[in-house]
C-alpha cells in the first residue's frame, strides 16, 4: 500500500503544471465538499431529533406558554423556531387587541368588525408562519449546492487535465522521436491521476447531496404540516 502512495505521489510530482493546477483545483473541491458534508449531517441530524422531540411536546403540553419554553431550549430545532415566530407573532395581536371574540349578543356590525378582526390576526400569523418557513429553507439548504457543482463539474475538471497531460506527453515524444511504452506510459498514466482526482471528489458530493435533499424534503414537509396545525388551532381555539 506504501508503494502505491509514494508512486501516486511521485506522478503528482512529475506532472506538468497545468495538472497541478487541475489537481489543486480539485483538492479544493474534496477539501470543501468534505466541510460541508460535515456540518450538514451534524446540522441535520441535531434539526432532526430536536424537532420531533419539540413536535412531541407540543401534543403533550396543555398550553402554547409552556411549548414556547421548550422552544427556546431546542435551538436546533426549525420547527421550534417558526413557532416561537408564530407565537411571537400571536402575542404581538394580542397585544394590540386585533384578536377580538364575538360578543356574546353582538349586533351585525360588531359581529361583522369581530370576524374582520380574527381573519386579520389569522393571516397575520399565517404571514409570519410562511416567512419562518422559507427563512428556515434557505438556511437548510445553505452550501448544499456546492456538493451538486462538486458532483457535475469535478469530473470534467479532471478529464480536462488528462487530456492536457496526454496532450503533452505526445508532444514530447513527438519532440523525441520515440514511441515506445516506456516513454508512452509514464506520461499517460501521470494525466490518468486527474481522472481519478475528479472522479474521487465527484462520487461522495453527488451522494452526500442526494442524501442532504432528502432529509431537507422531510423536514420542509414537516414545518408545513406543523404550521398548518398551528394556524388550525389558533382559529380554533385562540381566535375563537
Amino acid at each position: 500500500m506504501n508503494s502505491i502512495d509514494i508512486d501516486i505521489f511521485a506522478m503528482v510530482m512529475h506532472a506538468g503544471i497545468m495538472v497541478k493546477s487541475v489537481l489543486l483545483l480539485l483538492l479544493f473541491f474534496s477539501v470543501t465538499s468534505w466541510a460541508i458534508m460535515i456540518m450538514k449531517f451534524r446540522y441535520i441530524k441535531k434539526a432532526t431529533a430536536e424537532s420531533h422531540e419539540f413536535i412531541d411536546f407540543f401534543w403533550k403540553s396543555r398550553n402554547l406558554s409552556s411549548a414556547f419554553a421548550k422552544a427556546k431550549q431546542l435551538r436546533g430545532s426549525p420547527v421550534a423556531r417558526i413557532f416561537r415566530v408564530g407565537y411571537a407573532e400571536l402575542k404581538n395581536l394580542s397585544r394590540s387587541g386585533t384578536s377580538i371574540k364575538k360578543e356574546s349578543n353582538p349586533s351585525a356590525g360588531t359581529e361583522q368588525a369581530s370576524l374582520s378582526a380574527r381573519f386579520t390576526g389569522t393571516g397575520n400569523v399565517k404571514r409570519a408562519l410562511r416567512r419562518a418557513i422559507n427563512s428556515e429553507t434557505t438556511r437548510m439548504v445553505r452550501m448544499v449546492p456546492f456538493l451538486a457543482t462538486t458532483g457535475n463539474t469535478a469530473p470534467f475538471i479532471g478529464l480536462f487535465g488528462t487530456v492536457w497531460g496526454i496532450m503533452s506527453s505526445f508532444h514530447g515524444i513527438g519532440l523525441k522521436g520515440s514511441a515506445s511504452l516506456a516513454t508512452v506510459a509514464p506520461g499517460i498514466s501521470e494525466a490518468l491521476v486527474a481522472t481519478a482526482a475528479g472522479l474521487a471528489a465527484a462520487i461522495p458530493a453527488v451522494i452526500a447531496f442526494n442524501h442532504f435533499m432528502q432529509k431537507i424534503r422531510i423536514l420542509e414537509s414537516e414545518l408545513q404540516n406543523f404550521s398548518a396545525d398551528f394556524l388550525n388551532i389558533i382559529e380554533r381555539d385562540i381566535m375563537g
